[in-house]
């Protein structure tokens, strides 16, 4: 693949870098407890489609930054899935007076990324640290579960967090423009979503996969940074 420069550059990620306290959880909304995440990591271990491996499908900040143990990766397309900004985010790379997107799986269409092999005598206590990181509120934005992914070396089942069409978060497809206007201004103590954006397209193109929406989508967003300079 020819390497072409991304138009999103440091630069304008600094121009929409602020400092923001965090503002805590919100007390209007019920969040997971200790037993939620229990009963949410047996019920994958006990949903298991077989085999002695477990694997973790990685499509976003999973890929550069996943915190978590795993013994191989490789890269991976599991299809009836795609990447969508489609969940609004009042907390880390948002405010409630300027909210941001997240990313998620939704239905439709084919994602390219990458799965982590997770090794086997630690498993349970890997994914307690998983679903604490990518599920908060409830209803939660991501669901865990069991999905077909296709490697070069065969296909496999992994666990990949898609996207919760009850959540109230949930906004739908977006117009790609519509989008680029929420990254190139929302912010949290997390970071801006531009950075967000940036560091996923970034680790995509180190393992060699460019994902045409995201392409366009950090161009007009790096558009839309300068004009608002």
């Amino acid at each position: 693949m020819r390497t072409r420069q991304i138009a999103l550059t440091p630069e304008h990620l600094a121009q929409v870098h602020r400092t923001v306290e965090d503002p805590g959880p919100d007390p209007t909304w019920t969040y997971h407890a200790d037993q939620d995440y229990k009963a949410i990591v047996q019920g994958l271990l006990a949903s298991h489609p077989g085999g002695p491996d477990a694997w973790l499908f990685a499509y976003g900040s999973l890929i550069w930054k996943p915190e978590l143990v795993h013994v191989e990766a490789r890269r991976a397309t599991a299809r009836g899935w795609h990447r969508s900004f489609c969940f609004r985010i009042e907390r880390f790379r948002g405010t409630k007076h300027k909210p941001g997107l997240m990313m998620s799986l939704d239905r439709g269409g084919q994602c390219r990324g990458v799965v982590f092999k997770l090794p086997p005598d630690d498993l349970e206590s890997q994914l307690d640290k998983l679903v604490r990181r990518e599920i908060t509120v409830k209803p939660p934005n991501n669901i865990p579960r069991w999905v077909t992914v296709e490697t070069d070396k065969g296909s496999l089942c992994a666990i990949a967090f898609v996207m919760n069409r009850q959540s109230r978060f949930y906004t739908g497809r977006l117009p790609p423009e519509e989008v680029a206007d929420v990254l190139a201004e929302a912010c949290g103590h997390w970071g801006s979503g531009a950075e967000y954006l940036h560091n996923t397209v970034a680790h995509l193109e180190e393992q060699g996969i460019r994902d045409r929406n995201l392409w366009r989508l950090q161009a007009l967003v790096a558009e839309r940074i300068r004009s608002n300079a």
